[in-house]
This record gives C-alpha cells, sequence and structure tokens, in this order.
C-alpha cells in the first residue's frame, strides 16, 4: 500500500510541506521511495514560464544524449539548475549521479507554431531521450514541460528529503501545485518510471492501490497515442485515459468518472443523459477501472481534482483553509500541515463523487 497527498495553495509552497504532510502517514506505506511534481513553478523558475523544463535523473553520458537530441532540434538552453546533494553514511537511497532540471527556448522554426504543434514537439523530444536513455541505461527523464519540475527517487522518504535537503525550507525551490507519492512500486520491478505522479502534457496522476483492469486497459491505450508508452506501474493507466478523455476527446472532467468508473445499466434508462452515458460505456468499455484505488489529478490549467473507484476501498480526505486545499489519504496529514483549519470542512469522497478545486481554491463536489 502507498500514500499519496497533493497541495494546492495561493501561495508558494516548499517541497518540505509535501514531506511533512507523507511524514505522519508512514505507517500506510512502505519506505520504499518518494517522487513529486511541482507545477506553477516559483523561486529560480518562476520567471521562465511557458518554457520547457527538462526533468532527468542520469548519468553524465546521459546528460551529453540528452542535449545532443535537443541541440540538433533546435531548442537553447537558457537555464540550469541541479539540487545540491548530502550524501552520508546510512542514508536509505540509492542516488543518481546526476539531477538535471533545464529550462529551454524553443526552437526559432517552432516561433509561431501552434500550440498544439508545439506541445507535440515536446513529447516527442521526451520520448526520444527516453528510448536513448533506456538503450544505453543512462537515467531517466520525467518530464519535458513548461512549469512543471519531477523528481522520483528510491529510498526512505525521509532520507530522500535529508539528502536533496528538501526538509529546509527556503525561496529558492518552490510551487503552488506539489503533488507526491510515498512507496515505490512493488507490485512489479522496482523502477523510477513506477513510481507516481505520471505526467504528460499538462496532465498528472498519482493513485492508492490496484488496478485489475490493468492489461484491459494496456492494450486499448497502447493503440491510442504515442506518449502510452511504459506501463511499468498499473496505475499509469488513470493518466493516460485522463488525457484521453479530457485532452484528445475535449470531454469535460466529468465525463473522466463515467468512463472509468460507468454507473449500472439499469439506472441509465432513468437519466436524461442516459443515451450519451451509455455510449460512453459500450465505446470506452476497455478504459474502465477495477479498484480498489483513489485518483488525485492535475489538469494543465491547475485545476486538482480527486475521486474513488465504484468500491471505495481506499481512503482519502479533502480539508483546506483560506489559501490552501490538500488531498491525501490520511487525515492525520492534513492535521499536521493545516492544523488550524475547521475540521468540519473536511470532505471524505464517496464512491460515486469527485471532488474538484478550481484556481481559486473553490471546492466543486459532484455526483456521478
Amino acid at each position: 500500500m502507498c500514500r499519496i497527498g497533493a497541495i494546492k495553495s495561493k501561495e508558494y509552497v516548499h517541497p518540505s510541506v509535501a514531506l511533512r504532510l507523507m511524514r505522519s502517514q508512514q505507517k500506510g506505506h512502505d519506505n520504499s521511495g518518494f517522487a513529486m511534481i511541482m507545477q506553477d513553478l516559483g523561486g529560480v523558475f518562476e520567471g521562465y514560464k511557458g518554457l520547457p523544463i527538462l526533468s532527468m535523473a542520469c548519468t553524465d553520458e546521459g546528460i551529453k544524449v540528452a542535449e545532443d537530441i535537443l541541440h540538433r532540434k533546435g531548442f537553447v538552453r537558457l537555464f540550469q539548475w541541479a539540487p545540491q546533494v548530502f550524501p552520508k553514511p546510512g542514508l536509505k537511497i540509492e542516488p543518481m549521479p546526476n539531477y538535471v532540471f533545464q529550462v529551454y527556448q524553443y526552437p526559432k522554426l517552432y516561433n509561431y507554431a501552434p500550440q498544439e504543434e508545439k506541445e507535440e514537439l515536446l513529447v516527442d523530444m521526451r520520448l526520444a531521450i527516453r528510448h536513448e536513455l533506456e538503450n544505453h541505461d543512462l537515467g531517466y527523464v520525467y518530464s519535458f514541460w513548461p512549469d512543471i519540475l519531477t523528481l522520483k527517487e528510491i529510498g526512505d522518504p525521509s532520507d530522500i528529503g535529508e539528502y536533496f535537503n528538501l526538509w529546509e525550507e527556503n525561496d529558492y525551490f518552490k510551487a503552488k501545485i506539489i503533488t507526491a507519492q510515498c512507496r515505490q512500486n512493488t507490485n512489479y520491478d522496482i523502477v523510477r518510471y513506477a513510481a507516481h505522479p505520471f505526467f504528460l502534457q499538462g496532465y498528472t496522476a498519482l493513485a492508492n492501490g490496484e488496478n485489475t483492469f490493468y492489461e484491459k486497459n494496456k492494450n486499448l491505450q497502447k493503440k491510442l497515442y504515442k506518449g502510452y508508452i511504459g506501463f511499468e506501474s498499473d496505475s499509469q493507466c488513470f493518466l493516460y485515459t485522463l488525457h484521453y478523455v479530457h485532452k484528445k476527446l475535449k470531454w469535460p472532467l466529468i465525463y473522466y468518472k463515467h468512463t472509468i468508473t460507468p454507473i449500472p445499466f439499469e439506472e441509465l434508462s432513468q437519466r436524461e443523459d442516459g443515451h450519451i452515458l451509455a455510449n460512453i460505456r459500450a465505446s470506452l468499455a476497455h478504459l474502465e477501472i477495477n479498484g480498489p484505488n483513489t485518483i488525485i489529478g492535475v489538469l494543465p490549467d491547475g485545476t486538482l481534482f480527486t475521486c474513488c473507484d465504484s468500491k471505495k476501498l481506499r481512503p482519502v480526505v479533502v480539508g483546506r483553509d483560506e489559501n490552501t486545499v490538500v488531498i491525501t489519504s490520511e487525515v492525520t496529514g492534513i492535521n499536521d500541515i493545516l492544523p488550524n483549519r475547521d475540521w468540519q470542512d473536511d470532505i471524505y469522497p464517496g464512491e460515486r463523487e469527485m471532488v474538484v478545486i478550481n484556481d481559486e481554491l473553490e471546492v466543486v463536489r459532484w455526483q456521478q
């Protein structure tokens, strides 16, 4: 079992807050890893919004391979930042030689390209880098997207925080949205790509639980889009379905819930939108999921949401104050970072519910 969490705030938040959120839920995971995605970045990256940031963990040769691929395409590096690390005996961590966060200028040929063309270019570049890194065992590329930074590591989350000095808050490394997961994937081989959160074209997803429809999801998804690759974790399917429904089909977010956990056939005939939902169920049956699991997702515009499978066998709670909303597995995590909130406002979503938080931190509860 793992623990997941998301913080969305009006103010920039340091990763130490995400570590505190997850530390108090330590009994719910196995201390085998920590991963996070930071979105809407502040600190040293605040001046580069709109430009893609490359997030990698790799060897020295891996850096050169990635840079060569990007330079040949016409990308120009504008800024790079590497976290200072603090190795010491006893830390339970399996570090990579380099952690790379580089900001790039788009190729001149794309100065006036449509946004969708730029977005496809970024996916192509990430896939090309991943292909070369994998072929030569040179490391991992997690994201190449504007205003997004990704870090994934194997080991004890507390020790990972200590290794990267993430426990000590500063103004250089902050974001308004942070999603995090503790525990590496232990259902399959332990690889960094299998660690949640997963990211594709502005969409982020992470989950607590299992997807027993993994094979069914995977067999369809790998035919739908070039970016649906890897499948090192069954939970990657949650991201790919979110991306497909919202980005490719351009459906409203509520249809994500209708796709993954459709309502029973006997209820469809009693609803005004029953014919729409019946068509969704007929055409996308292979994207349904089977729990138990809880999903947290983030859209490109910063919308944050959570929903559960139809059995609701994994915990999730939403807590908030005037500046911050937190979604996580156990309320003890929210108690740690929002101790002065009104706990009576806490939300425990049901199996038919989706809780959505917009950029003004307005919380909407939508019933399926």
